[in-house]
């Protein structure tokens, strides 16, 4: 199977390559054995009631007492139809605002999303997610693969590049799978030429260099390159506070500086076989053009406060002080630096022609397999830990219900016991 996948993944990095810019190759990512449901569907289930199961959280709310964590567990785990999707999105939200809302268990938040995912209700998935902090939807690796890959088969690239967001802001990108999905995305995303916005412009820096940072090959070179040019976009046009506030960012200015080093670094005699990608080196020269010709107006006053969000906070204006005016008149240089080394580029053959899309399929191609091995692996053995640690959450709720109803006798005994002794001594 995984022969057939490398085949089918190669073909397609040729019809990229040998056709245009633009993907139109079918596209193949993660294979049917990563996305199989028989695993997770093959747990031990607890059937129940939904409608006597949300009556009970119910009155348990009402009450202002804890739900626990195997009740919400048991309500997104039964669910079977878009309707009680809806139904559990609420009860998510009225667990994390409860007593117990620190013990969402990390099974109930993947099974959320597969449930998302098989009935169609994608949105609800990433609404709870781009809502964590109230909802408390916080994936692991795994999770996270399957949604992205869920976007990508639909070529819905920007909602796949939006999860590669919450990816990027949980700092999440340990998985090579994930990695590659995250470029996949985001490089199916920009080939479709969007008019972004600032806020985005900023998001898809982020992901973009954070990945980056941990290839030092063409791809993620040029995957630096990128993320310093769009985030290095953003702090010119609004200020270095703009850039970092709610993001796993340096606060350190200069990011189009940091991304002429990327090139400098490339260009080095000791940067082995590693290339930049003509379409991120034009991307990088076109903005510089841009930010070049634009009236010095445009780059502060109104723009200034334009989507700038931090988490939770809302839109915000940013000031642009003193420091951020003499990073701004860097620009000259930048632009003069970034001609003279794309030229050196150019003459060490170090610019590569192939698309940062068509460079994504080629990794895909070569090392998707191996990577979900891995991920497969490490998959069986959480849900074994997973199934172990219900199983013993079972066992305490039992317990803990056989000695409630022991000290209700008890209490029940004792009051009958008072009133006879009552009615004796009457």
């Amino acid at each position: 199977m995984a022969a057939s996948i490398v085949q089918r993944c190669l073909t397609a990095a040729v019809k990229v390559k040998c056709r245009t810019p633009s993907f139109t190759a079918r596209r193949c990512l993660l294979s049917a054995a990563y996305t199989d449901p028989k695993l997770w569907e093959g747990m031990e289930k607890d059937p129940q009631n939904l409608a006597l199961l949300a009556n009970f959280m119910d009155r348990t709310f009402d009450k202002k007492l804890p739900v626990s964590s195997l009740t919400i567990s048991r309500f997104v785990d039964n669910i079977s139809s878009k309707e009680e999707v809806d139904q559990a999105e609420y009860y998510l939200y009225k667990f994390r605002h409860s007593p117990n809302c620190w013990y969402l268990r990390d099974w109930t938040v993947h099974s959320w999303v597969r449930q998302c995912i098989k009935y169609g209700v994608r949105d609800k998935a990433l609404h709870t997610l781009q809502n964590k902090v109230q909802y408390g939807i916080f994936p692991d690796d795994f999770t996270f693969n399957l949604l992205i890959d869920s976007y990508i088969k639909d070529k819905d690239f920007k909602s796949a590049c939006a999860v590669v967001e919450e990816v990027m802001l949980q700092e999440a990108f340990d998985l090579p799978s994930t990695q590659t999905l995250s470029f996949y995305a985001i490089g199916g995303y920009l080939a479709t030429k969007p008019s972004l916005s600032m806020a985005e412009e900023r998001a898809l820096g982020a992901a973009l260099l954070i990945v980056g940072l941990k290839q030092s090959n063409t791809l993620g070179m040029s995957a630096q390159l990128l993320g310093h040019t769009f985030i290095g976009k953003v702090e010119m046009q609004m200020g270095v506070n703009a850039v970092f506030r709610g993001m796993p960012l340096s606060w350190v200015r200069g990011y189009l500086g940091r991304a002429l080093a990327v090139m400098e670094g490339v260009a080095a005699e000791d940067s082995g076989d590693a290339k930049l990608s003509k379409d991120a080196l034009d991307r990088l020269s076109e903005v510089l053009q841009d930010l070049s010709s634009a009236p010095a107006s445009d780059s502060s006053g109104e723009e200034s406060g334009e989507e700038v969000e931090g988490e939770g906070e809302g839109k915000q204006e940013i000031a642009v002080d003193e420091e951020d005016e003499e990073e701004r008149a860097k620009l000259p240089y930048y632009v003069g630096r970034f001609k003279e080394l794309r030229s050196q580029l150019e003459s060490q053959g170090r610019v590569e022609p192939s698309s940062f899309q068509a460079l994504v399929t080629v990794a895909a191609a070569r090392s998707l397999a191996a990577a979900e091995r891995a991920d497969l692996e490490a998959y069986g053995g959480r849900v074994q830990a997973w199934e172990d640690e219900k199983r013993h959450l079972v066992i305490r709720e039992k317990e803990m219900r056989e000695k409630s109803e022991l000290e209700r006798q008890e209490r029940l005994a004792a009051r009958a016991a008072a009133q006879q002794a009552q009615g004796r001594a009457g």
